[in-house]
């Protein structure tokens, strides 16, 4: 038996392991590289495995980080199973399909840019990492799907069992318990564990001990986020000073369960006489606003209130206020409003999308906040934003950082260091193995697990076990 890391090692992104057990390859997650943009050769050189000898993928979540390079698995040959929840399964089709757009997109960008400055067309630059006919072709891959709780016989002598994350709707810690011969393993990838505690979704499930090898993210290993309450208090007060200050609101969102969760509580403020009922909120994004409607069917992964919600046929998410805009000249028309919005764009990195239109409109502006309410990489325009920079580019263009920039971590859908901490000590794995998180982060969490043999593998490093 032997496990093997390919991405998302000593970094955040492109979540990638390999297992290879009882005659099986075994993928778990096969995530996108994000951040800068010199990530696309990251992105695009070789797995550091055959695509065509994998013979299963089990997919956690659906976030662009875990499967967006699936397509890309499928162009270069894979043709096994894809397990996943019912949720991940409706949310990673929307995902890689508008992942597929904006690849293309880039591809078209580069190739001007490079006749632009040498006159002649870029056969290899102009080439997307994958199309959309790529993402449709990956999704007939998908096959069984896996419900919470109950193991599926993956092959002879393996066997999976998917366990709510509570990080995003559909999202899973995997356990795989594996027998070959007369040796006996169970492994647990605990894909990104949730927050617990906030609105939408339940708290993340322990999958059962002992265990062998766990592979733990560490995202937020070196931070404890603020309580929900007095976070979700925060995020009203900076909206009624901003709109009293005769400005507007701009949330860099990620679509997956971040809009949605603001959206809830936007609605709750509303209700509950803390926030103007007249206030405008645009929801602009088509993949935020896709999820949003994927939410609404999928109570069996819900906290409590929110179940009971949906199956009394009540939107948890509407406020007499709400726009969602799909087509781009809606987008557009937002800029109208120079006061009293709460614009909720993707992407929540900056690193593409429509936000980046509502910075340049708002962003230089002193009555304005910028909200960041979620993970910002190294490399991103919202890490440089977050990190104090006086003015950043955007669609070629310097602008000035004069808006009130806000950064709110409770609302992080990551568990932080003393859950992760939690969530570790409850399974007493024999072995840890430590990625999804940045360098240092990693090294400062690994000296809390004491008495623990504890791994921080490098990318294509393999180990027995």
């Amino acid at each position: 038996m032997k496990l093997s890391f390919h991405g998302a090692d000593r970094g955040v992104t492109g979540s990638c392991h390999l297992l290879e057990c009882a005659g099986r390859r075994i993928l778990v997650d096969c995530g996108l590289y994000q951040g800068s943009s010199e990530l696309h050769e990251d992105n695009s050189a070789a797995f550091g495995f055959e695509a065509s000898s994998i013979d299963h993928l089990l997919l956690t979540h659906a976030h662009l980080d875990h499967c967006g390079r699936i397509p890309l698995l499928a162009r270069r040959g894979f043709r096994g199973e894809i397990v996943a929840t019912a949720a991940t399964r409706e949310l990673a089709r929307v995902v890689m399909l508008d992942s597929a757009h904006l690849q293309e997109e880039e591809a078209r960008y580069r190739a001007r840019r490079h006749q632009r400055r040498h006159g002649r067309a870029a056969a290899v630059a102009s080439e997307p990492l994958y199309t959309t006919l790529d993402a449709l072709d990956s999704l007939a891959y998908f096959g069984r799907t896996a419900t919470y709780g109950e193991p599926l016989e993956l092959a002879p002598g393996i066997r999976v069992t998917f366990e709510d994350a509570g990080h995003i709707l559909g999202s899973a810690s995997v356990c795989v318990d594996v027998e070959e011969g007369s040796e006996r393993r169970r492994i647990v990838f605990s894909g990104d564990l949730g927050n617990a505690g906030r609105p939408l979704l339940r708290a993340p499930v322990v999958p059962p001990s002992p265990v062998d090898a766990l592979v733990l993210e560490t995202t937020y290993g070196d931070r404890v986020h603020r309580p929900i309450g007095p976070t979700i208090e925060e995020f009203y007060q900076v909206v009624e000073q901003t709109f009293r200050r005769g400005g507007n609101v701009v949330v860099p969102s990620f679509a997956l369960e971040r809009a949605q969760e603001i959206l809830f509580v936007l609605r709750e403020g509303v209700e509950n006489g803390r926030l103007p009922r007249l206030m405008q909120v645009f929801l602009d994004s088509p993949m935020a606003i896709s999820a949003t409607e994927i939410f609404a069917r999928h109570p069996e992964c819900c906290a409590p209130q929110v179940a009971q919600m949906l199956q009394a046929g009540i939107d948890p998410f509407h406020l007499p206020g709400l726009h969602y805009t799909r087509d781009a000249s809606e987008s557009e028309a937002i800029n109208r409003f120079s006061s009293g919005a709460v614009i909720l764009a993707g992407a929540g990195m900056c690193s593409g999308g429509r936000i980046r239109h509502h910075l340049r409109h708002n962003l230089w502006r002193e009555d304005c906040s910028i909200v960041f309410v979620g993970f910002a990489a190294r490399g991103t325009l919202a890490r440089r934003i977050i990190d104090g920079a006086e003015s950043v580019r955007i669609f070629d263009e310097d602008i000035r950082v004069r808006a009130q920039v806000h950064t709110i971590n409770g609302f992080s859908a990551h568990a932080d260091r003393d859950e992760l901490l939690q969530w570790h000590g409850r399974l007493k794995p024999r072995r840890t193995f430590l990625v999804h998180g940045e360098e240092d982060v990693m090294r400062g969490f690994a000296s809390r697990l004491a008495g623990a043999q504890v791994e921080m593998p490098e990318l294509g490093a393999s180990y027995a076990i």
